[in-house]
């Protein structure tokens, strides 16, 4: 169990460099060897779960030492119950969009396997990390795996929402590694729990540099997480994506998420001293203002991808916005809440093509795609016949609803209740527990997340429900969609999760709150860091002592 730490990132990376020594042929093995890999990660991730949230609090961290070197001098993995839950959601998401992703888009380019597995390993590496340097790495690995994979399909859209999704991310990593370098150019270090140490008693004279660098460091991650005005590329880029690909993406903006609240819970405390709770009025503000324009932009999108984008913008901005109060029990409704956002957004976005798929049937059996094959599987050329009609040919118990249909009118509706947080699925409980936790805070910023959680939840409904009628109430005479198990299985499984959340609300949101709280009392962490050791080297094996023979 001591290399269960890193098995989550050597396991895609080796699968990564085993289809490249395939070639671009083979794409059959490949699709084995990723679903495989995917699903070994995805049980990992599990596994680590239960090893860090079960049991008291000196249980509740894994650490690893890639290079056998002591803190703070080598590179280190944490697994606590944040990035155990963080890896748990990657690896669901992941699991998910490859599924999806078999049935045909897979095809569409001989890198995709491959690109797939590296974004794997940024993912769990980012989330399990224990130092800076290592986190700019692993999110350059994924960035670099995610501009593959969103030009992947090609097409003009694509390549133009591509370009603006590169430019934004390469200025952020520039910014990214110029406040890396200015983090260690006042405390020496990058470790995070050693740089949480050192920045404590950090001299006046470079407390403002010590600011200016975390504030750099602190819009290259809101930038992925596209806090408002930094989020103008997400919703053409997303929309602009493969079903699956923009399914997979729904865990990008959460590691920028992830990447503020691991670091300022870290190094910006209450006990920071001076540099207590720093940037914290930024959170708040810049969450609440993202919150907002998400609301505006789902009430205004006429396009079911653009709805899904600004909704998931609009979940980056509720949760930077409650994670920078900085009180235990909103964190901990804001992490359900990131458990279930996460899901439904990415089902969501797989629920996307195949609606539009749905409108746009003909009578042609055959639909050529992307990659100039022909699809029989996805149509169904017989049209739907009345029966029952009357002496005026009216319908007199109405039309049969084909088992597609139904399901994609189902599924959508779990989605669109999830999204806009109403009863009985999992983003209720989540907006009922932080509404619960606002109602006994104090000041204007607590009732302005208040009021907002509520509207957009209104605005959420609003805009699917302008969505759904256009798509189930105006479909005249078509032909019935045919869908295939492969593709809405994974929709099944992300629901499934939602409504598991729900059911097991209880242990669920203790599990959150038990996050919550080792997140604000950071000493744990810090302490647990800092006392991993190196394994001793075996000590030599001494030869044998030959007795003396005597002549």
């Amino acid at each position: 169990m001591q290399h269960l730490v890193v098995a989550p990132v050597l396991l895609p990376l080796a699968t990564a460099a085993l289809m490249l020594l395939l070639g671009t042929k083979r794409r059959g093995i490949k699709a084995a060897l990723n679903l495989a890999s995917t699903v070994a990660g995805l049980l990992l991730a599990v596994l680590l779960l239960r090893r860090v949230g079960v049991g008291d609090a000196a249980q509740a961290f894994a650490l690893y030492l890639p290079g056998n070197w002591p803190v703070p001098f080598g590179i280190v993995l944490v697994a606590d119950r944040l990035s155990a839950l963080m890896a748990v959601l990657a690896g669901g998401v992941a699991l998910a969009s490859l599924l999806y992703a078999l049935a045909r888009w897979h095809q569409a380019g001989v890198y995709f396997h491959a690109l797939f597995q590296l974004q794997l390993v940024g993912l769990y590496g980012a989330f399990l990390t224990g130092d800076l340097f290592n986190l700019f790495v692993f999110f350059e690995v994924l960035l670099a795996a995610s501009y593959g994979l969103l030009l992947h399909g090609d097409g003009p859209a694509r390549v133009r929402a591509g370009l603006h999704y590169i430019a934004i991310n390469l200025v952020a990593s520039l910014l990214f590694l110029i406040g890396v370098a200015l983090l260690y150019g006042v405390a020496g270090t990058l470790n995070m729990a050693d740089l949480s140490m050192k920045l404590r008693v950090v001299p006046e004279s470079d407390r403002g540099l010590l600011h200016a660098g975390a504030s750099i460091l602190a819009i290259a991650f809101l930038a992925k997480a596209a806090l408002w005005p930094l989020n103008f590329w997400l919703p053409p880029a997303y929309a602009a994506a493969s079903a699956p690909v923009a399914g997979l993406f729904v865990i990008l903006t959460k590691v920028g998420v992830y990447a503020v609240l691991r670091l300022w819970t870290l190094c910006f405390p209450t006990g920071a001293g001076a540099s207590a709770m720093f940037g914290s009025e930024v959170l708040v503000w810049g969450g609440l203002a993202t919150l907002a324009f998400g609301t505006v932009g789902m009430l205004a999108s006429q396009q079911l991808a653009r709805l899904a984008g600004y909704s998931i913008i609009a979940s980056s901005g509720t949760l930077i916005a409650a994670l920078g109060f900085n009180q235990p029990a909103l964190s901990s409704g804001a992490l359900y809440y990131l458990a279930s956002s996460t899901l439904a957004g990415c089902a969501l976005f797989l629920l996307v093509e195949l609606l539009e798929r749905a409108r746009q049937v003909q009578a042609d059996p055959l639909v050529v795609d992307d990659t100039r094959e022909a699809l029989p599987f996805f149509l169904d050329a017989e049209p739907i016949t009345d029966a029952n009609l009357d002496d005026e040919e009216e319908a007199l118990i109405g039309r049969a609803i084909p088992a597609a249909l139904a399901f994609l009118g189902v599924a959508f509706t779990l989605c669109a209740l999830v999204v806009a947080g109403l009863p009985p699925l999992s983003g209720f409980v989540a907006k009922l527990a932080m509404l619960t936790t606002l109602l006994y805070m104090h000041g204007a910023a607590a009732w302005v997340l208040f009021a907002l959680l509520i509207l957009s939840g209104l605005a959420a409904a609003t805009g699917l429900l302008r969505v759904g009628m256009r798509h189930f109430w105006t479909l005249q005479a078509r032909p019935a969609p045919r869908l295939r198990i492969v593709e809405t299985l994974p929709i099944g499984l992300l629901l499934l999760g939602c409504a598991l959340l729900v059911v097991h609300g209880d242990a669920a949101l203790r599990y959150t709150r038990a996050t919550a709280d080792t997140l604000h009392l950071p000493g744990r962490y810090i302490d647990a860091v800092m006392a991993a050791q190196p394994v001793a080297a075996p000590s030599p094996v001494s030869p044998a002592v030959v007795p003396e023979q005597t002549p």
